[in-house]
């Protein structure tokens, strides 16, 4: 397994455009946010703000409306009530395409890579701004080898980077997705259950590489591992039913009665 030091890993230049993590501002204002299915509401007058900079946690139980959160903000629901601001932009103004175009990247919780191709070869197919397969392996010259391999050299895969990214192991297809999403340059980057499946030392790395995303990315992450949470989280957002329960440190969460009843008391196996 190519697993990195995480003391010595390095930000690709290839990274989002962001002013920079220690500027203030809020990249995401969401008011009075509820989806409806067939008279369930899988949110439900959610409120929820994040600065820029910021590495977020969302933790809640099964049914808590977290998957749905996120495709709300990537436009693949659309909300029966209230509104989202991203950038200022209200997001009811754009489709699922153009949202991604403005700066919003998502890592599903199952990798999405094309596993007959290269590691390099996925991300390259990133990076081309017209997605066109057999474009970008016939322009591969004109790419921007730098950039391609800082990128692997941040997310670990670059002995490997040559390849069948079929043949990575779990948690390196995680790791490629991740690399896949930053090539596009996002402001923000969602990433669900990033180290369901994962081995102990697959999951120290990606706590590690997540925290050096975190230097110029604002960064939302969906997760149940809270030993992992633990080890990322500045900030953690509660969803029960929906809503947002609580927010909190991870301590302050942890001891929170509400949250210990409908969430770490239930599930402290996760």
């Amino acid at each position: 397994m190519s697993l990195w030091d995480p003391e010595t890993v390095v930000v690709s230049p290839v990274t989002s455009s962001l002013p920079s993590a220690t500027q203030s501002g809020e990249i995401l204002h969401i008011d009075q946010l509820t989806v409806e299915f067939d008279g369930f509401k899988a949110l439900n007058n959610l409120t929820f703000r994040m600065d820029v900079g910021e590495l977020r946690v969302v933790i809640g139980p099964n049914g808590a409306g977290k998957t749905t959160f996120l495709d709300v903000l990537t436009r693949k629901v659309k909300p029966t009530r209230g509104r989202v601001l991203f950038k200022g932009q209200d997001l009811r103004r754009y489709s699922e395409h153009e949202v991604a175009i403005l700066g919003i990247g998502r890592k599903f919780q199952t990798p999405r890579i094309y596993q007959n191709l290269t590691p390099r070869e996925n991300l390259e197919l990133s990076l081309n701004p017209h997605k066109s397969v057999w474009a970008t392996l016939i322009n591969r010259r004109t790419s921007n080898q730098e950039s391609l391999d800082s990128l692997l050299e941040t997310i670990g895969l670059q002995e490997k980077a040559g390849i069948p990214a079929g043949l990575l192991s779990h948690g390196e297809k995680q790791w490629l997705e991740i690399g896949m999403v930053i090539a596009q340059d996002p402001d923000l980057l969602l990433i669900d259950e990033p180290v369901a499946g994962m081995t102990d030392r697959e999951t120290e790395a990606t706590a590690a590489l997540l925290q050096v995303l975190a230097k110029e990315h604002s960064i939302i992450v969906i997760e149940h591992d809270m030993e992992f949470v633990r080890s990322i989280a500045r900030k953690v957002s509660v969803l029960h039913e929906g809503r947002l329960l609580c927010e909190g440190t991870v301590d302050q969460i942890q001891n929170d009665p509400r949250v210990i009843e409908v969430y770490l008391g239930t599930s402290r196996d996760h």
